[in-house]
This record gives structure tokens, C-alpha cells and sequence, in this order.
């Protein structure tokens, strides 16, 4: 894994974003209609204009083999979940160097991956997509589908910890606090952030602390296709 050299700890305040290089928003999209089912997780970058959605919401239909009824579906999912991006853009959120811990736990065709690792919901140039793919290359998982969906996980984790500073940094203003918190917030994953500075000293690993490998050691089940198609099958009538 990368390791990454640390200065001495940064603190600024932003419009609200993605925590990370490229401002794409996690979208996720679960719909069942007549009996049949679409599941997919993406990206989306939120200044593309809205006809785009309607173009990706009808080609998807078509490429699958989807009834129409699933295009309103798939259109009226995504829009709500870019209405809701959009609605912390222009808000202030406070951004600090600080580490936290992040968990993938998820199952791409035939493959399973779980893992956990630090990173820095500071830094404003993180790549959750290099990152994906550098960890898809370390554990030789090739399956090309896999590398997205654990990028997706990341900026789903990312962009709850960025609106809940949002939310707190209003709410610190209405009680006319006269400090804003970073990174603040009652909730259990904001609570773990550490101070990166004071965790690491000068230099460190974003990544996975040397002494500690063995609470963070990535777990790969590869299972065979028959296999994955029953659990595919049980899930369908979930």
C-alpha cells in the first residue's frame, strides 16, 4: 500500500464537496418492477446537465432488456439522489486533517472482499477509483467490475461524513456558537475520526498502521459461478 508524508495538521473551510480529487457523487440504484429487478452503483459527477440522466435511464432500459416502466424508475432514483448532493452545495464544511476508519464488506459477481483502512477525510485530493484500483491489483482480483463498486463504497462513506459536517456546522451557527466543530458529530463514524497529526507524527501510512496489519488484513473469497448464482438467486427473492 502507499504510504503518504504528512506536514503539520491543515484547517480551512469550503463550500460543501466531495472530500476527494473529483467531486463525483455515489449513486445507488435498487428497483423492482413487475417481478423483475435492476441493481447498480455508480458514479455521477453533478454538473452534468439533467437530460444526461434520461439518456442513461433509457439506453440502461434498452442494453438490459427492461420494460419501459423502468425508466421513470431508474430517472426518478438518481435525480433524487443528485436533488440531495445538490442541496448541500453552496453550505460551508469544515475540512481538517483527520483520519477514520472506512470498512468495504461487499460481493461483486463471484467475489467477496472485506477490509478496513484509515484515511485522511482531509485531503481533498484523495482518488478513491486509484485507490480501488491499486488495492485490486495488490490482492489479484480480477474481476473488472470489482475495482468500481469498492470506489463506490468509499465515496458512499466519504459523502455521509461530509453532509453530517455540513449539518453540524448549521446547527452550530443557529446556537450561535463561536466555533464551528470539525468534523463534528454525534453520529458513531464521526466519532472515530482521530487527529491525523497527532496519530501519525510527520510521516505515516493513510493506509494501514505496520503494527496493527493484522486487524487490517483484506479477506478475498473468490466462489464459483453456480455458487454465486444461488446466492444471486436467494437475494432476487429477498
Amino acid at each position: 500500500m502507499k504510504t503518504v508524508s504528512l506536514g503539520a495538521p491543515r484547517s480551512s473551510t469550503v463550500k460543501f464537496r466531495m472530500p476527494t480529487r473529483d467531486n463525483l457523487v455515489p449513486i445507488r440504484v435498487d428497483i423492482e418492477v413487475d417481478g423483475q429487478r435492476y441493481r447498480d452503483a455508480f458514479t455521477w459527477n453533478p454538473r452534468d446537465p439533467d437530460s444526461e440522466v434520461i439518456t442513461f435511464a433509457k439506453r440502461t432500459a434498452k442494453e438490459l432488456k427492461l420494460p419501459a416502466t423502468f425508466v421513470p424508475q431508474i430517472l426518478q432514483s438518481i435525480q433524487g439522489q443528485l436533488a440531495e448532493f445538490r442541496s448541500y452545495e453552496g453550505q460551508e464544511m469544515q475540512v481538517k486533517e483527520k483520519i477514520m476508519p472506512l470498512k468495504i464488506d461487499l460481493r461483486v459477481n463471484n467475489t467477496t472482499i472485506r477490509d478496513q483502512f484509515l484515511w485522511d477525510i482531509g485531503n481533498l485530493e484523495s482518488d478513491p477509483e486509484e485507490f480501488a484500483r491499486t488495492l485490486c491489483d495488490d490482492l489479484n482480483i480480477t474481476d473488472p467490475e470489482v475495482g468500481p463498486a469498492i470506489a463506490v463504497c468509499i465515496r458512499e462513506q466519504l459523502y455521509e461524513i461530509a453532509s453530517q459536517t455540513v449539518s453540524a456546522m448549521r446547527e452550530a451557527k443557529m446556537s450561535k456558537k463561536r466555533r464551528a466543530p470539525e468534523f463534528a458529530s454525534n453520529s458513531k463514524a464521526m466519532n472515530n475520526a482521530v487527529d491525523m497529526f497527532k496519530y501519525f507524527g510527520s510521516k505515516g501510512s493513510v493506509i494501514r498502521k505496520r503494527k496493527e496489519w493484522y486487524l487490517y488484513e483484506p479477506v478475498v473469497d473468490v466462489v464459483p459461478k453456480e455458487e454465486a448464482a444461488v446466492v444471486d438467486a436467494k437475494e432476487q427473492l429477498k
